[in-house]
């Protein structure tokens, strides 16, 4: 269950550069000008979770597996672009695919690096993307209608209602506002018609703003507008300066926290924006720990035991028997599984046990 995330915003804000940085891999050309990223870059990356390294120290395994998130650059979008402007309507396709936009605003002053907007303003920058999102969704929604209104027509099941949301949530987009905040969003009929569209603009969005070096230490005007601007509407904001996080690459983790420290912060750009992502998707995850590999499976929070151990393998779920579940916690302290198992911090749960982020586990099941 990998976790996508698409980086969006306007051109020359930095989006290539935090690719490069944040995956490591400088395989997406960054330059002073606009539409430098002409196909999406993506890049898929270790998760970084100390807890691996710990149960490591204890089991000795071959290796070590950890969950992954997939990243994806994708071209700088402009005014227009829903209608075909700049590179066109093609890149907001790639979007759709992603579970959530990290949505890339640029929030310092720099006069050798141009804005294509001729001025550094985030809050009017991430109101150019939403709209282009919207106009996108609308177009498609259009396409959805006329389908569904000769489906009703011919009474088709389902087909009524369907068209029923359909139109309520075209009236909300024709307002300016996203399907993220369309007051029907929880209801079946809407799921299923996001499900099939996979509307951009009813996406998790998360706000990295791209400052400078001092600008990590302390907010300046730029990141103080986007955070009113962001709490408004109750989306996340992540403050990561991109030049930075490229300086961090090579470093070893003691002397890229070192690093950071000096700049007043504590995170990594990259940690900060997994972690906000498992929060905002509601995503956790639990280990599995032999002497082969120990591993992290990512799961939704609230999944029962047989639907997480599907993950690993559909036969774990249909023939799910019970699992042996150790926290984290317990797993450490007591020096491994022999340990917990001694000390009866290991307990056997059934199909009805929700998961808990840090369980390591192992399941019994019959083929």
């Amino acid at each position: 269950m990998g976790l996508s995330v698409g980086i969006v915003g306007l051109p020359n804000v930095g989006k290539s550069t935090t690719f490069n940085a944040l995956t490591k891999a400088q395989n997406a050309e960054s330059a002073n000008y606009p539409f430098c990223t002409i196909e999406p870059n993506k890049a898929i990356v270790p998760v970084p979770d100390k807890r691996l390294n710990e149960l490591a120290k204890i089991v000795s395994p071959n290796k070590i597996q950890y969950s992954t998130i997939e990243f994806v650059d994708i071209a700088g979008l402009v005014k227009g672009a829903s209608s075909g402007e700049g590179l066109g309507n093609k890149f907001l396709s790639n979007i759709r695919e992603t579970e959530l936009i990290l949505h890339i605003v640029r929030c310092f002053e720099d006069e050798n690096i141009t804005h294509v907007e001729g001025s550094v303003d985030p809050v009017r920058d991430i109101e150019i993307i939403q709209t282009e999102l919207i106009l996108a969704d609308i177009e498609q929604l259009n396409k959805k209608i006329e389908k569904l209104t000769r489906e009703a027509k011919a009474n088709a099941k389902g087909a009524k209602e369907a068209l029923e949301i359909a139109n309520l949530l075209l009236t909300h987009l024709n307002e300016g506002k996203s399907a993220s905040s369309f007051e029907q969003r929880d209801s079946e009929a809407f799921l299923a018609l996001n499900k099939e569209l996979r509307l951009l603009s009813a996406k998790e969005v998360v706000y990295g703003a791209n400052v400078d070096e001092e600008g990590l230490s302390e907010d300046n005007k730029y990141v103080k507008a986007l955070k009113e601007y962001a709490k408004a509407s109750d989306h996340e904001v992540i403050k990561l300066c991109a030049k930075v996080e490229e300086e961090l690459i090579g470093l070893s983790d003691e002397e890229a926290h070192e690093f950071l420290a000096s700049l007043g912060t504590s995170e990594s750009g990259l940690e900060k924006i997994i972690k906000t992502s498992f929060a905002k998707l509601n995503l956790i995850s639990y280990f599995t720990a032999g002497v082969v590999e120990v591993r992290a499976w990512t799961i939704t929070n609230g999944w029962k035991a047989p639907k997480a151990a599907s993950v690993i393998h559909n036969d774990f779920e249909r023939g799910f028997i019970r699992a042996e579940v150790i926290s984290y916690e317990d797993y450490i302290a007591h020096g491994g599984e022999n340990g917990a198992k001694e000390a009866g911090k290991m307990r056997l749960e059934g199909k009805d046990y929700v998961v808990q982020d840090g369980d390591v586990m192992h399941f019994r099941f019959n083929v």
